[in-house]
């Protein structure tokens, strides 16, 4: 292979480059804090540490709650090892519409979203019933590792 040959090479990215989760050492990790565990975004509910064995490493033990589904995981790490961390944001949009069953939202800049469901359960029903009476809301949408979902959501202040 000639040098040109060797120093042409072509790159082909289809993300933005931007990571879902970062690494973060075991230990490192902190109750409330949040985790991937089996592959879903967590928040550390607990975690114990065990001792130092004769076959090696402490182990951490890590119980989290999924941010999504509310169901509770567990995993068993190395305290030296990594383990993801997702990317959680948390924005509060403004409830502008309900059309079938997502919610169209307005950011504080303007701008329009309408690609979040309407939730299940009983917050689902309770902001269909304010958006119903009429009453101004602010919902909140949280995501991570590409999902979103509205978690919870409360009447605006007046005046605003």
């Amino acid at each position: 292979m000639s040098d040109d040959e060797a120093h042409n090479q072509t790159f082909e990215s289809t993300t933005s480059g931007a990571s879902l989760t970062f690494p973060t050492q075991c230990s490192a990790l902190r109750k409330n804090g949040h985790v991937v565990i089996k592959g879903r975004p967590c928040k550390i509910v607990d975690m114990s540490t065990s001792k130092t064995g004769k076959h090696g490493h402490a182990k951490v033990h890590l119980i989290g709650i999924d941010i999504f589904t509310g169901k509770k995981l567990e995993d068993i790490c190395p305290s030296t090892h990594n383990m993801d961390v997702p990317h959680v944001r948390r924005n509060e949009y403004q409830l502008v519409n309900i059309d079938d069953d997502f919610l169209n939202l307005m950011a504080q800049d303007g701008a329009s979203k309408d690609d979040v469901r309407v939730p299940e359960g009983d917050i689902g029903k309770e902001i269909r019933a304010g958006f119903e009476e009429g009453k101004d809301l602010l919902v909140t949408i949280v995501s991570a590792m590409g999902e979103e979902q509205a978690l919870s959501f409360k009447e605006a202040p007046k005046g605003s």
